[in-house]
């Protein structure tokens, strides 16, 4: 009973999800709801501020753990690594609120579809459903299958019989009204959150509250010069980061508002049309499409086509056909009858209907599939409101350095809590004294010093080009060490140039045909093909469309005009425009081209195919283009040249792009016929037409960079859509594949009945074909690679067919495969978004450039992902370049490495200082004394504000090293070069401490005032001021005049100076300290001021330092050991800690190995002297070469949410806010 009430508690939302969550159901109780009253009254508001910061302890404090059917409270945790709670109230709506009545009987369905959730989750009589609303989406409680299920959107269980029938003639308005009100409005709402909400939450971090109260307590002992310096450059801090936020809040609200206030036509059941407001739209409703229509929901369209821009989903603002669901009788799911292809059914919210073409039966309509948040744009907003959190070391690092400080700050308290009471001093200056030594450890101005190093590094981006929507990424930058490439528009030019044509007949290749001289297309077959074999359409007398149709359309010379009734005698439903042979055409017997039926391309199938009429002709053709090696097996074996491998691979080895062209007549005669006719009919029994050659030329800033990654040992690797062969060659162009290097290819195969999946390994190898050229071929032999090529010196290269296999069934195998693998070719969008993540597993640092086009989802899922286009769907892309080439790559690097660095420095150097100081307070207080305010104010704000704020203001090294800067806080060098420093400062303090009082001049002034007048006379120094003295000459504890001030306060300042020095490393991340001019000034200026107080006899300066003078000798004694300190400490820090000589010996020595598994396996496959396979084939199954079967996997397109493994435990947000 017990288990089964556990299992009713907790239940999972978004089951197998990226943004999976565990649900737990609470019950309010008013008598816990009145104690933490209380004790939020007693606590004087800390208790509500632990309940802010840690939501979950307020659900457990005034609630009671129960089933989440009885709930009003619900806990949501998330099933990563970072365990985020966040609380919801469960809210109840009431269908008795609707101006209809509804029936109450249990046995009548709500809404028309007796399958929906609708219907699951009202409960009767009382005609309520509860919900809860969870980042932007709403679920509500299904009573049948007791959890919570999405609204929103129309279940996948639909076949395309009961989108047509069921929701065809539309919703009924009672319907609808239902409908309104459990979904909700169908609006992408980005609030504008007002200034004082941002205000409160910038307050309310953990690190502010403690600044706070430091900051009162230091005012209340009247310090407070520096308090007001830190208050203002907080209140900067803060006002920024308020303005930062506000302004991405409006402009993400402006993006998206024009979608809310869309004026639609739908079709309402029994009433006919109704126009409306997009807002009020349901999942269900029937939409009426016109042209230039930007659509406010996700439809699946059932009558009719249309053409549509999906710049908003793919970053390319290239035309796409969609065409209507088809009438099957079958009861399979709607997505499954249209496999990977049923995106071509769907309109997608946000994207613009540019042309609508009726199908004759009535004007074009489609069914709202999703409305809101669970469109497409809604889930693209989704992704930038509630952006996937990163791991990344440093700030997990930081945040445990900072409890470590406080744990010494807390020693310090219990110290001078002791010392204070063993003197007798009273309770109240007791509890002061030893907080004001509590807050030292600790520098306020840290949140400030690494913000402003990060807008140091944002500027500097901002002057290449680069925009940052997630400027914490930009640290991240500084440990990248793999970094994915899309192909075409990334590493190569944008637009395909034609470069010639090779016709086949009689089953031969023939004389080909070069654009490059000028010629006309001769016509044929071939150049028919080219002329209608396209999706392309004219609108506003504008050709637009794909830019490889385009370019191939133009090739032909050929030209599109609108199709009215004096032109065209063949207006059907599927065409409004003729081809005609243009002014520069080459001769041709036929006067038009009409486009009757058209079989949209599809990334999954690899080709297209159209049915066409030629002008004075009875009969029908089929002109069909696709992928070679695809378009080969749809044709007559006897059309196909005999040579056809060898002359495709000899053009795709050169790096073209080629394309197959087939052709057919059809022997029907009626359009009514050509109406009915299947895609399986018309692409077969095809005669192949030959083939067209494309040149994809490599930009040329693509080589110089990619070298340059090479050189600093970045892995780079190319994730692209096209053909494998072309991929491989222009890696090799590139220099991506190196000269020398082995090209493995890796082809898996699904198992069949009675055979496992299997992968086979070729060996790819180069060949010399002729002067100059040279020839890739698969040997199929029994060669394998050279035992002195191991290591980097081969490459593995693969489909993204392959590497579905291998995920699905080789898994374990996959890792040996990605330390090696640079070629991903016709990866989908989600495949690539997996490969980027597997590569995150095995611990890289992985940044992704592309276009957008296809990328989105794998910019949006590396560490760090640079969109080269400026389009709304990279908008989520953290990093856009306004430059379209990849030279924006090595600067982003270089910019992270260096501000990653700064970071470091910044974070020792202020921890630095508060030791510095903790050290030098702890011995004053020893005999109950402190510095001055003026003493301190130097320190603070003469020196190390202004230090810290300028260090991180030094340029990126413009050369990148061949290796990473640290990228964890609590690593040996880091915490050696604090401690090690630490423990110099307080060597030399401790002695001057000491040593002072061994002086015959010296004496405890306080308490010998008259000891200390004597004595005046005694020092070399000016006699005057002898008489100027005996006011301050009677001094109670917590006196400030001493000589242990006056000798401790010069050797922490300039302490405080020589680390800034020592922690501002230049190369090879930086640039010299002494091109930071500003930074080189403060720190010389800071040094001189230091060593002129020390040195001066003014009687002003000392009564206003509150110093006493001392002999020349003992001043020139603290100089002297201030600068042996330096001199130790800076060698120690040049020369050992960041010496990588001598920590590369030290971790060989010691047998210390990193533990990335990437590293591992690298390391492991050096010594497998079966390793690379090459010229064999292995089968899946259990236990063998460990692989197994992963049986996870679902669907060829989904691939199950890994739960990633590298880094640390931190969240992209200031690590302060962890605490």
């Amino acid at each position: 009973m017990e288990e089964k009430s556990k299992k009713d508690h907790r239940a999972l939302l978004n089951q197998g999800e990226e943004n999976e969550l565990e649900v737990f159901g609470y019950q309010t109780q008013n008598l816990r709801r009145a104690f933490c009253l209380t004790g939020s009254v007693l606590t004087c508001g800390i208790l509500p501020l632990l309940f802010y910061w840690r939501p979950h302890w307020r659900v457990w404090a005034t609630c009671i753990p129960c089933p989440l059917e009885e709930a009003d409270t619900v806990l949501l945790r998330t099933t990563d690594e970072f365990q985020r709670y966040v609380r919801k109230k469960v809210i109840c709506l009431y269908l008795s609120t609707l101006k209809f009545s509804i029936s109450k009987n249990p046995e009548l369905p709500v809404v028309a579809d007796p399958h929906s959730v609708i219907n699951q989750a009202v409960l009767k009589p009382e005609l309520k459903l509860r919900c809860i609303q969870v980042q932007k989406i709403r679920y509500v409680w299904d009573n049948l299958e007791k959890r919570f299920r999405k609204v929103g959107l129309l279940e996948d269980h639909h076949s395309c019989y009961d989108i047509h029938h069921m929701f065809g003639p539309g919703l009924t308005s009672e319907e609808q009204e239902v409908r309104r009100l459990v979904c909700g409005p169908n609006a992408i709402e980005v609030e504008i959150q007002p200034v004082w909400k941002l205000l409160v939450k910038q307050v309310l971090n953990p690190f502010y509250v403690f600044q706070v109260f430091t900051l009162t307590l230091w005012l209340s002992h009247g310090y407070i010069e520096y308090s007001v310096a830190i208050i203002i450059l907080s209140i900067i801090s803060i006002v920024l980061s308020v303005y930062d936020l506000r302004q991405q809040s409006v402009k993400l609200h402006n993006l998206v508002e024009d979608h809310n206030k869309v004026q639609v036509t739908i079709t309402v059941k029994g009433k006919g049309l109704q126009k409306l407001d997009s807002r009020l739209l349901v999942p269900g409703d029937v939409l009426i499409l016109p042209e230039k229509l930007s659509l406010p929901c996700d439809a699946v369209l059932i009558d009719g086509k249309c053409v549509v821009n999906e710049g908003m989903l793919t970053g390319e603002s290239i035309p796409v056909t969609k065409m209507p669901l088809p009438h099957m009788e079958n009861t399979m799911p709607w997505k499954s009858h249209s496999l990977e292809d049923y995106r071509k059914h769907i309109l997608f919210c946000g994207t613009e209907v540019i042309q609508v073409q009726p199908s004759g039966q009535g004007p074009v309509r489609a069914v709202v599939l999703q409305t809101g948040y669970n469109t497409a744009k809604g889930d693209l907003v989704r992704s930038i409101l509630y952006p996937r959190p990163l791991n990344f070391k440093l700030y997990s690092d930081a945040f445990k350095f900072i409890v470590f400080l406080a744990c010494l700050g807390v020693v310090g308290f219990f110290y001078a809590l002791g010392v204070y009471t063993y003197h007798g001093v009273s309770p109240r200056e007791t509890a002061s004294m030893a907080l004001i030594l509590f807050t030292t450890t600790v520098p306020p101005v840290l949140p400030a010093a690494l913000t402003t190093g990060i807008m140091y590094a944002q500027k500097r981006l901002r002057e290449k080009k680069i925009f940052c929507i997630s400027p914490q990424r930009i640290n991240m930058c500084g440990q990248i060490n793999l970094v994915c490439f899309d192909k075409t528009g990334t590493l190569t030019e944008d637009g395909l140039d034609l470069w010639g044509t090779v016709p086949a007949a009689d089953n031969c290749f023939q004389e080909g045909h070069n654009f490059a001289s000028g010629r006309a297309l001769p016509w044929g077959p071939l150049c028919a093909a080219m002329a209608s074999c396209h999706s392309l359409i004219l609108l506003d007398g504008t050709i637009q469309g794909d830019p490889l149709d385009l370019k191939m359309f133009e090739g032909t010379a050929w030209i599109m005009e609108d199709c009215n009734v004096e032109c065209c005698k063949f207006r059907t439903s599927d065409s409004n425009i003729i081809i005609k042979p243009g002014p520069k055409a080459s001769r041709s017997p036929v006067d038009a081209i009409t486009i009757l039926r058209q079989f949209p391309f599809s990334s999954s199938l690899q080709r297209m195919s159209v049915v066409a009429q030629l002008a004075g002709e009875d009969h029908f053709h089929v002109y069909m283009k696709g992928a070679p090696e695809m378009l080969a097996k749809f044709c007559r074996s006897e059309t196909v040249p005999r040579n056809f491998p060898q002359e495709l691979r000899s053009h795709t080895m050169q790096g073209f792009r080629v394309i197959a062209l087939a052709h057919k007549a059809l022997s029907m005669g009626k359009l009514s016929e050509v109406e009915s006719l299947s895609r399986e009919t018309v692409e077969s029994e095809l005669t192949f037409l030959g083939l067209l050659i494309m040149e994809n030329r490599l930009k040329k800033e693509t080589k110089p960079v990619l070298e340059e990654l090479r050189e600093a040992c970045i892995k780079t690797v190319m994730i692209t859509g096209d053909n494998l062969q072309t991929a491989i060659t222009v890696a090799k162009n590139a220099e991506m594949i190196p000269q020398g290097s082995q090209v493995i290819l890796v082809e898996a195969n699904e198992p069949e009945e009675f055979v496992p999946a299997s992968v086979t390994w070729h060996l790819v190898e180069n060949q010399e074909n002729g002067p100059g050229k040279n020839e890739i071929y698969i040997n199929i032999g029994n060669s394998s690679v050279p035992p002195g090529e191991k290591g980097s010196s081969y490459h593995f290269a693969m489909s993204g067919k392959s590497y579905q296999v291998l995920f699905q069934h080789f898994n374990s195998l996959l890792p040996k495969i990605l330390v090696n693998g640079t070629i991903f070719a016709r990866m989908s969008p989600g495949q690539k978004s997996s490969l980027v993540e597997e590569f995150q597993k095995l611990n890289y640092y992985v940044g992704m450039c592309g276009d957008g086009a296809n990328d989105c989802g794998a910019l949006k899922m590396a560490h760090a992902g640079i969109s080269l286009s400026e389009q709304e769907a990279s908008v989520a892309s953290p990093f856009t370049s306004k430059i379209a080439n990849i030279k924006c790559v090595p600067h982003l690097i270089k910019e992270g490495r260096a501000a990653l660095v700064s970071s470091f420095g910044v974070f020792k150097y202020l921890t630095m200082y508060g030791m510095i100081q903790f050290i030098g307070a702890s011995l004053l207080y020893w005999h109950l004394q402190l510095f001055g305010n003026y003493q301190y104010l130097i320190q603070d704000v003469a020196i190390t504000l202004m230090v810290c704020l300028t260090m991180s203001s030094t340029h990126a090294y413009p050369k990148l090293a061949p290796y990473r800067p640290a990228g964890q806080l609590l690593s040996p060098p880091l915490l050696l070069s604090v401690l090690l420093n630490t423990c110099f400062t307080c060597i030399v303090q401790i002695c001057a401490f000491l040593c002072v009082k061994q002086q015959p001049w010296y004496c405890e002034v306080y308490r010998y005032s008259e000891c200390f007048l004597d004595n005046q006379g005694n020092f070399s120094t000016n006699m005057s001021l002898e008489g100027n003295w005996t006011g301050n000459a009677t001094l109670i504890p917590g006196s400030i005049l001493s000589f242990e001030s006056t000798t401790l306060w010069p050797i922490t300042t300039i302490n405080c100076v020589t680390v800034a020095f020592i922690f501002s490393k230049g190369k090879p991340f930086r640039k010299p300290i002494y091109t930071n001019y500003i930074f080189s000034f403060l720190l010389i200026s800071a040094l001189g001021l230091t060593v002129f107080i020390l040195f001066s006899d003014f009687q002003d300066i000392y009564q206003g330092m509150e110093f006493i003078p001392t002999t020349t000798s003992w001043r020139v004694s603290i100089l002297v050991a201030a600068l042996i300190q330096f001199c130790v400490a800076f060698f120690v820090e040049d020369a050992i800690l960041q010496n990588r000589e001598l920590w590369l010996l030290i971790k060989k020595k010691f047998g210390f190995y990193s533990k990335s598994q990437y590293r591992n396996w690298q390391k492991k496959l050096a010594e497998d002297s079966n390793w690379p396979p090459t010229n064999r084939t292995d089968y899946a199954g259990e236990g063998k070469n460990g692989f197994y079967l992963n049986r996870g996997y679902e669907s060829p397109e989904w691939i199950p949410r890994g739960k990633l493994e590298w880094g640390g435990q931190s969240t992209e947000q200031h690590f302060w806010t962890r605490l």
